[in-house]
């Protein structure tokens, strides 16, 4: 596949705040309240996440996403400003609450959601995206499979057959857990569309029924992904084409203080990666370690501080 350097990456997907609280246990339930070690108002949501890694690697990216004109809204669409990314295709929707999310991070770094399901988070559609399709980059990730219900299999569809319509165009899609019991052969119809598909292992296995993570990126690939990306948490990743499967180690990290974004970071490494027009062994390699720069800070994306640290990850990695 041909990458035009000059081109920008767009992402389209969710843009929220996140109101993190740390460290949280199931005693908070019994007495009432809880002393945690921090709290801290932050930006997330996975297409944002991807989109500000990707500028603080330096790539040129474009941003879709919805919001409400509210306060929470208002406070994305500056951070946004101040990650030096354009507002210019971030819809502000009157009488639309901002996706506001409360992660609960608990002893093992591990982290827990509560969502409300009228906020932006759930309200991004295919009508949404549809006025940008000729400006679209040369590379497209879909962040956010099965997190809107207005983008449910048919409306992606629609939106996938968009995107490939572009010629070169290559379409990269990570997504969330399914939400409505939803299998592989649900979702066939979708997939030829994809170049590259980054579940992680939990994911897969919602939609497969199968816990193998080397068989289910085989399903995915039998099914017409170009590539399938399975994200290992702790043990790295997993790359199979037709012809071609890898096992790679993730960088390791002494200490996790939060795993809020990293597979959204991971995502970025291997878009990175891809407007490189590297191998994709190597695309893989450079998302876990932006993958692991992310987990060493609180925050989606605050571990993402330069390129250099994320290359010389890269480069320790055999």
């Amino acid at each position: 596949m041909s990458i035009k350097k000059e081109k920008k990456i767009t992402i389209i997907g969710a843009a929220i705040l996140d109101v993190l609280a740390k460290t949280v246990t199931e005693q908070v339930f019994q007495t009432g309240s809880q002393q945690v070690e921090m709290t801290r108002l932050s930006f997330g949501g996975d297409a944002l996440n991807e989109a500000v890694a990707l500028r603080r690697l330096g790539v040129d990216v474009q941003l879709i996403s919805k919001v409400g004109k509210d306060e929470a809204g208002a406070r994305i669409v500056d951070y946004v400003k101040g990650c030096g990314l354009s507002t210019e295709k971030i819809i502000q929707e009157d009488g639309l609450v901002t996706g506001i999310n409360i992660v609960l991070v608990d002893e093992n770094k591990e982290r827990h959601f509560l969502t409300n399901p009228e906020g932006s988070l759930r309200k991004l559609s295919s009508e949404d995206i549809e006025p940008y399709m000729d400006e679209m980059g040369d590379i497209v990730s879909f962040a956010s499979m099965f997190v809107s219900p207005k983008l449910d299999i048919m409306a992606m569809e629609h939106v996938f057959k968009g995107i490939k319509s572009k010629p070169g165009s290559i379409l990269v899609a990570d997504m969330t857990k399914a939400k409505n019991g939803e299998s592989l052969d649900d979702i066939k119809s979708l997939l030829p569309y994809i170049d590259y598909i980054l579940p992680n292992e939990e994911e897969i296995a919602l939609l497969t029924g199968i816990t193998d993570s080397r068989k289910n990126a085989e399903l995915l690939v039998e099914a017409g992904v170009g590539c399938a990306i399975i994200k290992c948490g702790r043990r790295g990743c997993i790359i199979k084409t037709k012809s071609e499967y890898w096992e790679l180690p993730a960088f390791e990290v002494e200490n996790v203080e939060d795993t809020t974004g990293a597979g959204d970071c991971f995502v970025a490494g291997f878009l990175w990666g891809l407007f490189q027009g590297w191998p994709l062994k190597e695309c893989g390699k450079l998302a876990c370690a932006v993958a692991s720069c992310a987990v060493e800070q609180v925050g989606a994306t605050e571990g993402i501080i330069s390129a250099e640290e994320c290359m010389r990850r890269y480069k320790s990695l055999e």
